[in-house]
Formats: C-alpha cells, structure tokens, sequence
C-alpha cells in the first residue's frame, strides 16, 4: 500500500466514525544517529555561522543576561520588542523596565519594526539546518520574528534535536490541537535574498542580523 493509499484509508475510516484519526507516526526522512547534546551544539552553530548568524553559547542563565546586556549596549537605541514567555522573562530580568516592551496584540507594526531589537524563545534548535523553530500564537509574536533589524533568539540545549523528524513528538501535539492557533516560523539565519543581479543582501525581508544565546 503507498503512502497516499493509507493516508485516505485512514481518512475514510476516521470519517465513518469507526476510529479516531490518529496522529500519525513521525516521517523516516532522515535515519537517527542520536549524537550527544555537544555534538547537536557543535553542528548547530557551524550551521548557523555558515549563513551569517551568530550563536553565544552561554554556561547558565546569569551568563546569559550578561551576554545580551553586552549585545543591547552595541545597539543603536536601549528599547526592545519581546515575546513574553518564560524563558525571555528570566533572560531579561536584570532590564530596566524602559528598555523592554512586551507589546501587546495590537500593537502597530509601524511601531514594532522601531525596536532596535526583538527576544523571543525557540521551542526547537534544528542541529542539522541551525534553524531555530518558534510557536507564534499570534500575527503580532510572528511579526516580532521578522520586522526588527534585530532578532535574538533565547534556548536552552535541552531544546536541540538532531534534525525535524527528532523532534516530531515536540511538534505534533500542538500542530493537532484545534485549541492551539497560530504556526511554527522557522528561522535560518538572518534575512536574505539575491533577487537583483544575483548579489547577497542581507535584512530586506527580515532581521539584518540573528543571534542565538544558546544556554547550558
């Protein structure tokens, strides 16, 4: 039986009301090595710098906070845009409170792509791609991924997988819960395209510049 013909069989069968559509298993795509966290660490930031982005491996939280004071104070302007979650509220607990804004649903986008900078948390680290998955609820927390001219990306290594199959299980629950809105941005370093004269240019549809605190 191929592929289609067991996706439509289980379909039919979950419309006749015999059984529940069950989720389905995650794709053999990539075979498993099952690589250590320092090994997945290691191939995520080669990854990430081959395309322009920056990682900042960090031991713990407090080293954490020291790195992105030492990042806000090379920005241009002292405010940012945040996702609130917890992870970026214990990374930015040391912040004045002038010098985050946690936004809110309606706030213009005109305003949001002033921030010097945005922090929002990965719920996956991609070893193999260095792609950085974030659950956006909201069009305002996915805006947040894209209109800054910087993103900071907060995760801790218990996050990295080896590839997106690895972390199916990470994924699966929320994409099939009808309670749950919004999508998953996927982020590989910073912005870019070669669209005109096939010459790089980096930040004309997003962030110019991706930073990833990597903690533990």
């Amino acid at each position: 039986m191929s592929s289609r013909e067991s996706i439509l069989g289980r379909i039919r069968t979950a419309l006749a009301g015999d059984s529940p559509l069950d989720r389905p298993p995650a794709p053999e795509v990539w075979a498993r090595q099952n690589p250590t966290t320092d090994e997945m660490s290691e191939r995520f930031v080669r990854e990430i710098e081959a395309v322009a982005g920056e990682v900042h491996r960090c031991r713990s939280m407090d080293e954490a906070r020291k790195e992105l004071l030492e990042l806000l104070s090379q920005l241009d302007q002292a405010t940012v845009g945040a996702v609130d979650r917890p992870l970026t509220r214990e990374l930015t607990s040391q912040l004045a409170p002038d010098r985050i804004d946690w936004g809110a649903p309606d706030r213009p986008a005109q305003e949001m792509a002033q921030w010097s900078a945005s922090v929002v948390a990965a719920d996956c680290l991609l070893a193999d791609t260095g792609t950085c998955m974030v659950a956006c609820a909201t069009a305002y927390e996915r805006l947040m991924c894209y209109l800054p001219p910087v993103s900071i990306v907060v995760a801790t290594a218990e996050r990295l997988f080896e590839h997106l199959p690895a972390a199916w299980d990470q994924i699966a629950p929320r994409a099939a819960d009808p309670a749950v809105r919004g999508e998953f941005v996927f982020i590989t370093g910073p912005s870019r395209t070669a669209d005109i004269e096939k010459i790089l240019i980096l930040g004309v549809h997003g962030p110019k510049r991706l930073i990833v605190l990597l903690i533990g």
